[in-house]
């Protein structure tokens, strides 16, 4: 089918569209240039019944108001920067805070919170692609650098969602850029509890009482967080006090495209694997959803209704120069791709 765009609304002088993309398998995925957010995926179960196995609104106007970023875009920094302040090239930069005393995907007007570019609509290669782009302005939430993002969404006929990002600096900056989609493949029927889950990690960067990381890495093995076998996400969750929230450093040396995790859902049938070139990867089993959002059709989201799985450096890498480099010079391109695959079994 051809690519849709349909107007969304308008946020000041700037147009919003929804883009609607249809492989040929009949999977639908709609991605709204507010947030660069994914507002549904369709894909079917064992039976062939297509349905929506993310987490979002049907209007612009609930993506504008307060919500766990469902779906879009985070940057200039995913997850957390400690007491909101980095110092870089021995020059000290202090950030709005969003999470307490820390800073948070970004900040208090994330990417989450822009409206993206629409650069491209275009197929290539049995593929259907949305290209968008955003200039973030030296010094935006307290980052510095002009940062230009391009953000290139393809659905593949393999019922593939690939997430491919870059961004170039005029100044040295910090950049860690992610999706955050929740995911519930039983077509939000039910919680993810009975989600099986594969993380391909042997070890997590454990947090503080405020999610910051200490600087270790430690095991899983033999802890609630193992699941380098498939484990239902409801049979240890208990052991870990408010949920599944950490980052987990991936079973790789570089930044190769390789396999990440793999849910499974039994009752519908689905199944989704994670691939990215990302050296971490941070599980939050939507613990603090309380139903005060009403998503597609009406429903109410409550905790447990989605898990998240974003590709990312580390947290706090900025403060803690032991994780992997999230430093961007002008004369380097920030770049990184994250898949998600779609089956039944």
């Amino acid at each position: 089918m051809p690519i849709e765009t349909d107007d969304w609304g308008n946020i000041g002088s700037d147009q919003v569209k929804l883009i609607t993309m249809t492989n040929e398998n009949g999977m639908q995925v709609k991605i709204s240039n507010y947030g660069g957010a994914i507002v549904s995926v369709e894909v079917p179960d064992r039976e062939g019944e297509m349905e929506n196995v993310v987490l979002g609104f049907d209007n612009l106007e609930q993506y504008q108001g307060d919500h766990p970023f469902f779906g879009s875009i985070i940057g200039r920094y995913a997850n957390r920067i400690a007491d909101a302040q980095f110092t870089l090239n021995d020059v000290h930069y202090t950030l709005n805070a969003s999470d307490g005393k820390h800073s948070l995907h970004g900040g208090l007007i994330g990417y989450h919170k822009k409206v993206f570019t629409i650069d491209r609509v275009y197929v290539e290669d049995n593929a259907e692609v949305l290209e968008l782009s955003l200039l973030s302005p030296d010094m935006d939430e307290g980052y510095p650098g002009n940062l230009k993002v391009v953000v290139t969404y393809a659905l593949t006929n393999d019922n593939e969602l690939r997430i491919s990002y870059k961004a170039e600096t005029d100044k040295p900056t910090v950049v860690n850029l992610t999706n955050h989609s929740y995911f519930n493949l039983t077509g939000l029927k039910e919680s993810v509890l009975n989600h099986e889950v594969v993380l391909i990690a042997d070890s997590i960067t454990p947090t503080d009482s405020t999610l910051i990381p200490t600087g270790e890495l430690l095991s899983v093995l033999e802890t609630a967080f193992d699941f380098t076998t498939p484990h239902i996400i409801g049979e240890r969750i208990a052991e870990v006090p408010g949920g599944y929230d950490v980052n987990f450093k991936l079973n790789k040396k570089g930044s190769e495209l390789s396999l990440a995790a793999e849910v499974y859902e039994p009752t519908s049938g689905r199944f989704m694997q994670v691939f990215t070139t990302e050296p971490g990867i941070q599980f939050y089993s939507g613990n603090f959803l309380d139903g005060t959002y009403v998503g597609q059709q009406g429903k109410a989201f409550d905790q447990y209704s989605g898990l998240c799985l974003e590709a990312q450096h580390f947290p706090d890498s900025p403060n803690q120069l032991q994780f992997p480099k999230v430093t961007l010079e002008p004369e380097e391109t920030y770049t990184q791709q994250t898949i998600y695959k779609f089956g039944v079994k």
